[in-house]
């Protein structure tokens, strides 16, 4: 009969979504917590490290010399105008985008890793932790996402110093570069395959680890101190002091580790003046050549771009976060 085809028929039709149904089932996967702060991470990550572009690049500059080495042997400001003149407005933001690629991910990823580390070291859900497990849990974040990202940050190193003016590199600034995808090829081929890609994770891990764990530690335990008595969140300017206070003493503890992974990171490049065969090689013979200081090259520039860089990342990320969080209601 045609009703019991009818019938039949729409029996096997698919039903077509409501459209307000997924978009509220949308809303409510955003914001969970650890989604939440997974892609908010995402973003602070994108808009602290464009803030401070020309910095990064400076300090990578400053890092990778060796002793005898006097191209980049200047102050801050004359090593800003110095990429300025050579590489115009391009010089300062080179590497940039290989490093908002990289650092989309790699922040994301600690967030929201954090936070779901944070969920197993919480007594009660929503408590507040001790700074031992905040340091761990950070630690753990830290890790997490060195590991999934470490192939961008290695290829983000070799994009940033490839164009300066480093008489050993004999002239390559002159030359059409290879971009980010081109480098990394060129690395697995030549450089020993995938292996290539992780050379200086150890020295990362070593660094990134305690960095990220101070970081997050030091963040929320002054934000709880700059947080008045009976509220729940401090301003912005105090979110902005947090971030930057907590960057400060996570990047001077750290910061040697640092160093070691960029020269690792470049430790096969030719005429680049050194070939070190284990991390003790190398921090013996930066310390015999270069002395103690040469443990913090780069870190001048590396801490006037921290406040910035950790600020703007702190309030990008609560700001973000607490809008997905707010999709729920």
């Amino acid at each position: 009969m045609p009703g019991s085809v009818a019938d039949s028929d729409s029996g096997d039709l698919p039903v077509p979504a409501d459209p307000i149904s997924r978009i509220l089932q949308i809303r409510h996967t955003v914001s969970q917590p650890v989604f939440a702060a997974f892609l908010a991470g995402g973003i602070a990550g994108a808009v602290s490290r464009t803030v401070v572009s020309p910095l990064e690049r400076l300090k990578i500059l400053f890092q990778i010399q060796s002793t005898g080495r006097e191209e980049y042997k200047l102050s801050v400001g004359k090593g800003l105008m110095k990429m300025w003149r050579e590489e115009g407005w391009r010089g300062l933001m080179r590497g940039n985008g290989t490093n908002c690629v990289r650092i989309v991910p790699y922040s994301a990823v600690q967030f929201g890793s954090y936070n779901f580390y944070k969920k197993f070291a919480e007594s009660t859900p929503g408590g507040d932790l001790h700074p031992l497990k905040r340091l761990i849990c950070g630690g753990m974040a830290g890790i997490t996402s060195v590991t999934f990202t470490y192939p961008l940050d290695i290829v983000r190193t070799r994009l940033s110093i490839q164009s300066a003016s480093l008489v050993a590199l004999g002239g390559t600034a002159r030359k059409q570069l290879p971009g980010m995808w081109q480098t990394m090829v060129i690395m697995y081929k030549t450089e020993g395959g995938i292996l290539a890609l992780y050379r200086g994770i150890i020295p990362t891990v070593a660094g990134v680890a305690p960095y990220v764990g101070l970081n997050f530690m030091t963040y929320e335990s002054v934000r709880k101190y700059f947080t008045p008595e009976g509220e729940r969140n401090p301003s912005a300017v105090r979110k902005l002091a947090a971030g930057a206070i907590s960057g400060a003493v996570a990047q001077t503890c750290t910061y040697p580790f640092d160093v070691l992974r960029r020269r690792f990171q470049i430790n096969t490049m030719s005429g680049i003046g050194y070939q070190y065969k284990s991390i003790w090689d190398a921090i013996t013979i930066i310390v015999s050549q270069e002395g103690f200081r040469g443990l913090y090259k780069g870190i001048v520039p590396n801490l006037l771009k921290v406040a910035p860089s950790m600020a703007s990342s702190w309030l990008s990320f609560e700001m973000t976060r607490d809008f997905f969080l707010s999709l729920k209601d």
